[in-house]
């Protein structure tokens, strides 16, 4: 059975141009940084993004916790919002890998105030205090909102008025700039630091980029190798990559378009209410009615498409390259003979 898969955007197989270019791509030992393939790849990410230099890595969290490995000694403070992707679904690893404290800070839906990020800030040397290492911030949010850039100007500021750099978990950096009209370039601005991902939305079917300075990714390098990132013929990889980023960027607005159609065609049943805004790919809601929730996603899957169990009862929706108009009223359908049943 051919399954429409709502799951998330990382469920997204490699186009047809995608296996092809993997299958022919041009390979070296990427340790001995003889892949000219992967070389293609962290080049265009870092121009694109206007930094000096790039990494491949495997994966959105590798991404991350490199960087917070990479920015801050041990014993370092990290300021990010409570609700952010670092801190809700990367399993601990920061006080595993970086051996960093994690300073949160309550966000008003992915937005955090620059004046409680001044407040927190470590000011003085003084034996009982941490040192403020970094400042976290994520966009697209992983509530699907997109971040106005007003806000990223504010803490920028504050952030070098105290010398303490800026990283972006900007996994979804494209599908912000998209929402925005602005180019990728205006929101990596104002970070020192930005991980983003091939894998989600774009179709690649393995890795994320670093993007920084060439101090920062050379230091980057090594710190990859120590987490077990050093890999070897990675332009098979890279080569699906390199086509995200010349081909499949460019065609998010269509998943946002069909995630807004599907909000309005949930909106419909009048006991689901959306709770985000629908800014990007995605679509968060809660059904308002007594149903077995179990036998909710067995029927749906019964019925060739595959979602996840809610988080504190809200369901996510989420739309990518593989799931078309069509698909979204055969979900529709579904949805309305299960409540009808």
């Amino acid at each position: 059975m051919k399954f429409i898969d709502l799951r998330s955007d990382t469920v997204t197989h490699p186009t047809e141009e995608m296996r092809k270019a993997m299958c022919e791509a041009e390979v070296g030992d990427d340790v001995y940084e003889e892949d000219p393939t992967v070389k293609k790849l962290e080049n265009m990410a870092a121009e694109i993004l206007g930094k000096e230099a790039g990494l491949f890595v495997p994966s959105g969290t590798f991404g991350n916790q490199l960087s917070l490995f990479t920015h801050c000694n041990r014993g370092d403070e990290v300021i990010l919002g409570d609700d952010c992707h670092i801190v809700q679904h990367e399993a601990g690893a920061a006080s595993i890998i970086a051996g960093v404290q994690l300073r949160t800070i309550k966000s008003k839906r992915g937005i955090l105030d620059p004046n409680e990020i001044e407040e927190k800030i470590r000011k003085e040397e003084d034996i009982h205090y941490p040192k403020t290492g970094l400042i976290a911030l994520e966009n697209a949010h992983s509530n699907g909102r997109v971040i106005p850039l007003e806000n990223f100007s504010d803490i920028r500021s504050i952030a070098d008025k105290y010398n303490i750099p800026i990283h972006l978990d900007g996994a979804r950096i494209f599908n912000a700039a998209t929402a925005l009209n602005i180019d990728p370039i205006e929101i990596a601005k104002y970070a020192d630091s930005i991980s983003f991902c091939l894998s989600k939305g774009l179709c690649a079917p393995v890795g994320s980029v670093v993007v920084g300075s060439k101090e920062f990714i050379n230091k980057a390098k090594k710190n990859r190798k120590i987490m077990g990132g050093g890999l070897r013929q990675a332009g098979i990889l890279a080569a699906a990559g390199i086509l995200a980023l010349e081909k499949m960027r460019f065609r998010l607005s269509e998943d946002h378009e069909n995630a807004k159609y599907l909000a309005e065609k949930l909106s419909n049943f009048d006991f689901i209410e959306i709770i985000e805004n629908v800014d990007i790919n995605m679509v968060f809601f809660k059904i308002n009615k007594e149903f077995e929730e179990k036998e909710f996603i067995s029927y749906m899957k019964n019925n060739g498409i595959k979602i996840n169990p809610p988080e504190e009862n809200v369901y996510r929706f989420v739309t990518h390259y593989w799931v078309k108009k069509e698909d979204i009223d055969k979900v529709i359908n579904v949805m309305e003979k299960f409540f009808k049943e």
